[in-house]
């Protein structure tokens, strides 16, 4: 897996930018109270899929109460590779890197938020947000934040989760904007994982070379280590700027940072083109 820091802000990245792009739809007319909403939610569920793995940082958000879903993910995770594996699939031990790391799990999480969001607006919300923003700070923060330290990051979930829902306007075009969300923060931690050296299974269970846990990953010399150089000095920075300029743009266009009035933040006109009227 790659850092929390790098999937973290990965999955914020990834919102920011779809959001960014989709200026047309429904995701690209989100008010700024659904889009910052929709931000912590990409942002925590950039972290979700490591719950199949006990002994991962976030396994331990809030105490043992995540510690034995984590366990229990782990089982199940194990359960369905086995029973889905085929010949030429490894007969490992233990789930990590299992369902929880397919499209369909993401699929799945994105039905279920935006399913639970609709019909229970006055407690779901809240819920999921404190769940995610958890997960979210776990990521972001686990060199400052040692494994027992649930507590810590209970108080500040809840924090943060007030915050937000300070501004949240709870419409059913929001609560599929959440289902989105994070969808879009597992499918980023899955492409973090796939550019590792272990690969991941993103398109399970569609056989490829008779496998159906196939580790899709780019070639070799383009994988990194986890928490290597690459992803420390070069991965973790460039997504981070991503984050940070495409949510600029994101927000600018929902009515937020007037200072940008003015600036096109668009990559093709961020650098000034020479004049080539000389040629004619």
């Amino acid at each position: 897996m790659a850092t929390g820091p790098t999937h973290a802000m990965s999955g914020l990245a990834a919102w920011a930018a779809v959001t960014a792009l989709a200026a047309d739809t429904a995701l690209g007319t989100l008010s700024i109270k659904g889009w910052l909403v929709g931000a912590v939610l990409a942002t925590g569920a950039a972290l979700l899929p490591d719950l199949d793995h006990p002994q991962s940082t976030v396994s331990t958000t809030f105490g043992q109460v995540t510690a034995a879903g984590s366990k229990l993910i782990n089982a199940v995770s194990h359960g369905i590779y086995q029973v889905t594996r085929t010949s030429r699939d490894s007969d490992r031990d233990g789930g990590h890197r299992g369902f929880t790391h397919t499209l369909v799990f993401a699929a799945l999480a994105a039905v279920i938020t935006t399913a639970t969001i609709q019909t229970s607006r006055s407690w779901a919300l809240p819920v999921l947000m404190f769940f995610f923003s958890g997960l979210a700070v776990r990521g972001i923060m686990h060199k400052w934040c040692p494994r027992n330290d649930a507590l810590w990051i209970t108080g500040t979930a809840v924090m943060l989760t007030y915050a937000c829902l300070k501004w949240t306007d709870r419409t059913d075009a929001d609560a599929a904007a959440c289902g989105v969300a994070v969808a879009i923060g597992c499918i980023a931690h899955y492409l973090g994982d796939a550019i590792t050296e272990q690969g991941c299974p993103i398109l399970w269970p569609v056989p490829i070379a008779w496998r159906t846990w196939y580790p899709v990953a780019p070639p070799k010399f383009l994988r990194m280590r986890t928490g290597g150089r690459v992803e420390m000095a070069m991965v973790g920075p460039l997504v981070t700027l991503i984050a940070v300029w495409a949510s600029a743009i994101a927000l600018h266009r929902a009515g937020a940072l007037p200072v940008l009035d003015g600036v096109n933040l668009t990559p093709w006109n961020l650098i000034e083109m020479p004049d080539w009227k000389f040629w004619a």
